[in-house]
């Protein structure tokens, strides 16, 4: 359900920044219910079978065209770190807690789910959260890389929300086209020509001249989207 409500969302052309958040503010997500492993994940074909599932979700969210910001409250562990990876921006609560100890489950962090978490964090982080299982504090986690920002927790979604305006606040094809090519360069292929030329075609856009023309005239762009 959620990889087909970003889906939905990233074909919006009006939208400019998208908070991902769990309902409430306890938590953002505690992980995967164990007790569903005895009925949907018994054995490997069933979890192969459940992995398409996850893996097209994390597949919607890698996949989005807008800016996807993660609203952090308590507890991000297991699949709930793996979504908050795919995002742009992480910002949590003092005290709000990480990790992934499926080992003590004896499992293992599929490719499509590891890889995000690699990403963002290097592998000997994400090598050492997989091997101790440990759960962590938010400034541990500021410290290895997993979030953006850290503020007191009654401050979250205040700080998320003035976030997201800034990045609405600027020019949404912009946006798109920097979050488009931050990910094409961790791709180790050379960068065709089209791809380098692609750089300038901002200079195209409505939006540039909007921007520009309000720079000079001293007030707020109001950009258009195209």
């Amino acid at each position: 359900m959620l990889g087909e409500a970003i889906g939905t969302l990233s074909a919006d052309d009006d939208l400019r920044c998208i908070i991902v958040r769990g309902a409430g503010e306890r938590a953002f997500s505690p992980g995967n219910d164990i007790g569903e492993f005895a009925t949907e994940r018994a054995d490997r074909a069933q979890a192969i079978e459940y992995g398409r599932v996850m893996h097209a979700t994390a597949q919607a969210l890698e996949d989005c065209r807008h800016p996807l910001l993660a609203q952090i409250h308590g507890l991000c562990v297991g699949g709930g770190l793996e979504i908050a990876a795919l995002c742009d921006l992480r910002i949590c609560g003092e005290g709000s807690r990480f990790g992934a100890p499926i080992k003590n489950l004896g499992l293992v962090m599929a490719y499509p789910e590891m890889a995000p978490l690699v990403r963002l964090a290097g592998v000997a982080v994400a090598l050492e959260i997989l091997l101790e299982g440990r759960i962590f504090d938010a400034a541990e986690a500021k410290d290895k890389g997993l979030v953006t920002r850290v503020v007191p927790d009654a401050e979250v979604a205040t700080e998320a929300r003035a976030a997201a305006q800034r990045i609405a606040d600027g020019a949404p094809l912009a946006a798109r086209w920097h979050k488009k090519f931050a990910r094409r360069l961790t791709d180790t292929r050379p960068l065709t020509t089209a791809e380098r030329d692609e750089c300038f075609d901002c200079y195209d856009t409505e939006d540039f001249r909007i921007g520009y023309q309000a720079f000079l005239a001293k007030r707020k762009p109001d950009f258009l989207g195209r």
